[in-house]
């Protein structure tokens, strides 16, 4: 006798604060979870870069070395390195524990707005706004980058990297997917400056969000658009966009302190999570669990599907 299968369970959202960070480093430009999700970084204005524990919401350490605002960064897979940029033009590789820099690479023309691993750790990809991708070996000692993307015609706002595949997004309105085994280059227009792009988790499907307030799900493969998500501002600032660890969900941020969420396949808007009354910088999504970060002026937030007490007893019964 065949028991029923229970209910799907509706996807949890972080909808909750669980902490406010003030990170004390200026404005905080980017935040980001680490690969495993225990800890993350923020960028600040104050070219620092700093080291968190989630669950604690406490300061691990600094890193500092950048001659202008911090705008990127990115941990390692096994978390022993972090890679930032800067608007001081450069790229920084750092020691993790020992908060030293590993290396410092110069050749961009101005300011990184982006840089992230690939996902063994050996290059480093960061992305100009004199509108080159560029990539660095991170075991070499040679300062030159291995390889320079120059294709874009305005500056790169945002670029992802997965397995053999890298995605950028520029200022020239074109999201463009580089097929690094096979040497291709597949462009999407979308005719307004990009701010953010990424993967979906499943790889089926690439995310952009752009100044025309639009954020556009497009399918990876044939470039048909699945979605457009509207409602939130994005006009002015290189905001993020971002799905859900599950891909249930698109999130963005907006200028009207607001984080939006949209059930991805309907396109409807299922929550609009108040943050505070400025400009919803950045955030990033846990990649395993219902965990949010958002960055507003000097703050970072942390949010969980439930609050924190709810969270503390459950694991007080587990024991």
């Amino acid at each position: 006798m065949a028991f029923p299968q229970p209910r799907p369970q509706p996807p949890q959202l972080p909808q909750h604060l669980l902490r406010t960070i003030e990170c004390k480093q200026g404005a905080v430009r980017a935040v980001r979870f680490n690969a495993d999700g225990n800890y993350f970084l923020s960028c600040g204005s104050d070219k620092t870069l700093k080291l968190w524990s989630v669950s604690r919401g406490t300061l691990l350490k600094t890193y500092s070395g950048h001659g202008y605002e911090v705008l990127d960064a990115d941990a390692s897979y096994d978390n022993s390195q972090i890679c930032s940029c800067s608007s001081d033009k450069t790229v920084i590789l750092w020691d993790v524990a020992t908060g030293q820099v590993t290396r410092k690479l110069r050749g961009h023309a101005g300011k990184v707005n982006c840089v992230q691993f690939n996902e063994e750790a050996t290059v480093m990809l960061s992305g100009s706004i004199d509108g080159t991708v560029r990539c660095w070996d991170t075991r070499s000692r040679r300062m030159e980058p291995i390889q320079i993307l120059d294709e874009a015609r305005d500056g790169i706002s945002s670029l992802k990297v997965s397995e053999h595949e890298l995605l950028t997004g520029s200022v020239d309105g074109r999201v463009r997917r580089y097929d690094l085994r096979m040497g291709q280059l597949h462009v999407d227009f979308i005719n307004s400056p990009i701010t953010c792009v990424c993967f979906s988790q499943d790889g089926q499907c690439t995310l952009s969000s752009s100044l025309d307030s639009t954020v556009r799900l497009l399918d990876k493969s044939t470039g048909e658009m699945l979605g457009e998500y509207t409602g939130h501002q994005n006009k002015g600032y290189k905001l993020d966009c971002c799905l859900s660890n599950k891909d249930t969900h698109v999130l963005s941020c907006s200028e009207d302190g607001h984080v939006y969420y949209w059930d991805l396949v309907e396109g409807s808007l299922t929550l609009k999570l108040p943050v505070g009354k400025a400009v919803v910088q950045s955030l990033s999504f846990h990649p395993t669990e219902p965990r949010l970060l958002t960055a507003m002026e000097g703050r970072v937030q942390v949010w969980g599907a439930e609050p924190e007490d709810v969270v503390e007893e459950e694991m007080k019964t587990e024991q």
